[in-house]
């Protein structure tokens, strides 16, 4: 038993050394920050929280957070050092006091990214899906198309 953690443990280490994390933010559809982890290396996972929707007021209060999975388009790779991606996510918002209410996004997302030095890339993206949401108050029950655009960076974790 002793045996199988340890290499459960070694195995952890070693596909964790090898995927690149990054923190970043954007500004565009709303101001973000996000922390990004590569699946592989065309492909990542991306969280990100949305700064814009927090509505401190003395009436309210809202956040919103997204999760999309990226990935680059495997038969174009790097045009001149722009990499075409694609993705999907979800985005979920939650609102408190007199924005009382749910919101989901589910979105798919299209980007272009380029390496400006070893740790720091630019992106520029927009994504478009079906906005819902159900509530009360200002924040009444619709839904309808809703699309988002924005330009950011991110920054390679050492």
């Amino acid at each position: 038993m002793k045996k199988a953690a340890l290499t459960i443990l070694a195995l952890a280490a070693v596909s964790t050394a090898s995927a690149a994390t990054y923190v970043g933010g954007s500004i565009g559809s709303g101001l973000s920050v996000h922390y990004q982890s590569d699946l592989s290396s065309t492909s990542a996972i991306r969280y990100g929280l949305n700064l814009d929707a927090v509505n401190f007021n003395f009436n309210a209060l809202a956040v919103n957070a997204t999760v999309d999975y990226l990935a680059d388009f495997a038969s174009i790779g790097s045009l001149g050092g722009f990499t075409p991606y694609y993705g999907v996510g979800l985005g979920a918002g939650a609102g408190l006091g007199s924005n009382l209410g749910l919101s989901v996004y589910p979105h798919a997302t299209l980007g272009l990214r380029y390496n400006v030095t070893a740790p720091l890339s630019v992106f520029v993206e927009g994504n478009a899906g079906l906005n819902v949401r159900v509530g009360s108050g200002s924040n009444t029950t619709s839904t309808g198309f809703g699309s988002n655009a924005r330009i950011g960076l991110n920054y390679r974790l050492p």
